[in-house]
């Protein structure tokens, strides 16, 4: 499979773009376990127009990161059309090393995104979609791909004609969440849609699909019986980033990976930390560690009360010290 001329081996697994979630820290995790594309926190072009410090910041990429795209969003053609070209020219903008991809966020269902006619709200005006995107794809060298879902609506499931379309305005690839917008993250994601896209005989762009793959059989079911070229794994990250070596290795051998250690969990969430201090320093890196670190150890029991505190400890001496004591009292 490529992407313009990024070119994957088989089965390729990409890393889902989630606000507060994808950041440069999770981002060099999940490249270690195996993820072969990523993508930034989606950014708002509005944001981005106005040099808003924190959209800005969300441009700035590494080289371990690559292939890695900027991921946009917004409702105004031209804010977003901007917008699309100070994401190509990040890293003379916000510096590191820049994007491969330009990649459209049409999928976000959030309210405060959805509500105002950006992300998923898009799917009520396909029309404008459209003419986003080719804006975009004209406006820009790099490949533009878009991420979206099957419609806003039971009553409105558009995917198939609108893939057709915004492959016809250039697009390179499309990235399709099984669910509607009036689904959020509820009910099963729609994978049988998704391969109708696939099947069309008019799409040559590759399909990724995104949705409940969770583990390596539900990403084996997704290959194979639907036909996508790739898939996106989003939540099941979430304290979870060796996720992508699980599913290389069923996909590959058959069976599940033997499970991490309770010390190689503890290992690796000093080393996500130790990232995360370095790329925002110490008292940001420790509080935007929270969300993973609440998750790296589910399941353990009587976990209660110490999980409370490696979460509520500011100081990084602290959470590490309390890291090396989860390792030497719940293995």
């Amino acid at each position: 499979m490529t992407i313009g001329n990024i070119k994957f081996a088989e089965f390729p697994l990409f890393l889902a773009p989630m606000e507060d979630v994808t950041d440069a820290s999770f981002r060099y995790i999940c490249k270690e376990f195996g993820a072969d594309m990523m993508y930034t926190e989606f950014i708002s072009s509005d944001g981005l127009i106005r040099d808003a410090k924190k959209a800005l910041a969300k441009m700035v990429t590494y080289p371990y990161e690559k292939p890695i795209g900027i991921q946009i969003y917004g409702h105004i053609p031209e804010a977003m059309e901007q917008a699309a070209e100070m994401a190509e020219n990040a890293a003379l903008i916000a510096g590191g090393c820049g994007a491969d991809l330009i990649d459209i966020n049409f999928g976000c269902p959030v309210n405060k995104i959805a509500g105002r006619g950006a992300g998923s709200g898009m799917m009520r005006e396909p029309d404008k979609m459209v003419e986003i995107t080719e804006r975009i794809v004209k406006r820009c060298k790099l490949p533009v791909t878009v991420k979206t879902r099957l419609g806003w609506d039971e009553n409105s499931k558009i995917i198939v004609e609108l893939a057709e379309r915004l492959q016809d305005v250039g697009i390179s690839a499309i990235t399709i969440h099984g669910r509607t917008r009036a689904q959020m993250y509820k009910g099963e994601a729609d994978w049988a849609l998704i391969g109708k896209v696939k099947e069309n005989p008019r799409m040559h762009i590759p399909v990724i699909g995104n949705g409940d793959i969770t583990d390596g059989p539900s990403a084996k079911i997704a290959f194979e019986r639907y036909g996508v070229d790739a898939v996106m794994i989003g939540r099941a990250t979430y304290g979870h980033p060796w996720i992508f070596k699980e599913i290389k290795y069923f996909l590959e051998h058959g069976e599940p990976m033997p499970p991490l250690t309770l010390a190689e969990k503890v290992e690796l969430a000093k080393k996500h930390l130790a990232k995360s201090i370095e790329c925002k320093g110490e008292r940001t890196g420790v509080l935007e560690m929270r969300r993973h670190l609440s998750n790296y150890f589910k399941g353990i029991d009587n976990f209660k009360e110490t999980r409370l505190k490696l979460v509520t400890a500011n100081e990084p001496e602290k959470v590490f010290e309390i890291l090396d004591y989860i390792r030497l009292n719940f293995e």
